[in-house]
């Protein structure tokens, strides 16, 4: 069974989330962070940066949230057949965890980061559902957790993008989402 560790407040409901979504049975491993659990020699031989989440498949271990979202659409996921589809997939990922959070959670950035980045969001997401059109898939979870994130920790005010703001409530109403993150917003 693939197991996911993870920490109190930690990145690994992301992959939680899309592990409900997919409906793929795992163990979640909390490791106590304040503890140190996350330096000890045997996660450490699952990520020797002891960072969570990380994922252990068999004999196959990852770690960053992002790879592993990938990982997950890939292998168990409605991951696109072309290269072309594929690339947008990893593009939309990388766009979550490398430019949209980092400048939103900047203080120093997020006033000018926040219309730059919303506002291109908000016109897709008046056009279609979801960020690749009609079906729901692991870039929502990718970048509709960083915009959750955004609105839980740093109260980012999203009714300037009703269409990002009901593109956010949409996602959280969904059962996979409520499982995994619901709970602890």
């Amino acid at each position: 069974m693939l197991k996911l560790y993870g920490g109190v407040r930690s990145r690994a409901v992301i992959v939680q989330w899309y592990l409900e979504e997919l409906g793929i049975p795992y163990e979640f491993v909390l490791l106590d962070m304040q503890a140190g659990a996350h330096r000890q020699p045997d996660f450490l031989a699952i990520n020797p940066m002891g960072k969570v989440p990380a994922i252990v498949d068999g004999d196959f271990k990852l770690s960053e949230s992002g790879a592993i979202l990938v990982y997950l659409a890939q292998k168990y996921g409605n991951m696109p057949q072309s290269v072309e589809w594929q690339s947008e997939v990893i593009q939309w990922v990388l766009f979550a965890n490398a430019t949209l959070a980092p400048e939103i959670f900047s203080e120093a950035t997020r006033e000018k980061a926040t219309p730059k980045l919303l506002t291109p969001l908000n016109r897709i997401l008046e056009q279609q559902p979801f960020l690749m059109g009609q079906e729901f898939g692991v870039v929502d979870v990718a970048v509709g957790s960083a915009l959750g994130y955004m609105v839980m920790m740093v109260n980012l005010d999203l009714s300037p993008y009703p269409a990002v703001l009901n593109y956010c409530q949409r996602l959280s109403e969904r059962p996979a989402y409520q499982k995994a993150i619901g709970s602890r917003s």
